[in-house]
Formats: structure tokens, sequence, C-alpha cells
């Protein structure tokens, strides 16, 4: 039965950032998405070597053009008028 563990408290036993051990695991080829991410003992072997052996994820440069945004894509929307009557609505234009 293996452990796992949150990426949150991993952080906390190397004294390091959660956001540097996410990028880590991207280094790494580690699926985790955010610091509640919990990692196997094989994953968690990884990034405590990773940080051991004197590679610093600060070093690193990250592409800051790939971000992803939403496209703007615009409503229409059409004001009707319309009068209620007792039996039946008129529509004015």
């Amino acid at each position: 039965m293996s452990i796992n563990t949150p990426i949150f408290s991993i952080a906390k036993d190397l004294n390091v950032e959660s956001n540097r051990i996410l990028l880590a695991c991207k280094k790494l080829g580690i699926n985790a998405k955010g610091a509640t991410k919990r990692l196997n003992e094989e994953e968690l072997e990884k990034i405590k070597s990773y940080f051991e052996t004197g590679k610093n994820v600060s070093d690193e440069v990250i592409n800051l053009n790939k971000v992803k945004t939403k496209s703007s894509s615009k409503k229409i929307v059409e004001k009707v008028k319309i009068k209620y009557f007792a039996n039946r609505l008129i529509r004015k234009s």
C-alpha cells in the first residue's frame, strides 16, 4: 500500500513554495495542477531528488506568451417592449 502525500505538505517539508513543486512536477512529467494533488511514493522521490540535486526551479525560464485567454464573444440582446393586457400580449416594435 502506497502513501499519497499532498503537494502542499511536500512543499512544507522541503521549505519551498508549492508553486515551485508544481513547476518541478511539470518539468518531470508528473500531472499535477494544484497544491492539493496527492503524489505517490515514486513521484515523491522524484521531487525530493530534483530539489536535492541543486536544480532550482526559480532559475528556469517560463514562457508567459502561452497564456490562454477567453475569446471575447459578445451576446446580442434584442430588447422588445411588451404590453400586457388581461388575455393577450401585444408586441410593440
